[in-house]
């Protein structure tokens, strides 16, 4: 399946219990929450909605509103490590499961979920205490 065919397969219904699905975990995460506003969790809800809809074959309204993605860009001001990426995959990823979608567009969508989330980690993972050496030794 090509990844531009998925929209003409899962629609905007499958979208929305996706991206719903995931809101749902972000809204009671302690790593993901903080990353929010607190009045804008509905509003980032759309935008990924919109950004999904558009990059998987559906209408460009992502395009129309906000321009190109510049997913880097948008992301920069938030702290995205490690741990961040890899809570927002374990949360995505029961979103897909919750959504019910087929195996094919599930496989697609968790192979894009995974690549761009660790694309967009801006924060160097931190070595463990035990290899920090004092400036003396």
């Amino acid at each position: 399946m090509d990844e531009q065919d998925i929209y003409s397969v899962i629609g905007e219904d499958g979208f929305r219990r996706l991206v719903a699905a995931f809101y749902q975990q972000v809204a009671q995460d302690d790593v993901l929450r903080p990353m929010y506003p607190d009045d804008d969790l509905a509003g980032a809800e759309e935008r990924l909605f919109d950004f999904l809809v558009f990059r998987f074959g559906g209408p460009p309204r992502s395009l129309e509103r906000r321009g190109h993605p510049r997913l880097r860009m948008r992301h920069a001001p938030f702290p995205i490590d490690r741990l961040a990426r890899d809570r927002w995959v374990q949360c995505m990823g029961r979103a897909l499961e919750q959504a019910n979608l087929p195996q094919d567009v599930e496989t697609k969508l968790r192979e894009f979920f995974e690549a761009t989330a660790t694309f967009l980690i801006n924060r160097p993972e931190q070595p463990p205490a035990s290899e920090l050496r004092s400036p003396e030794q």
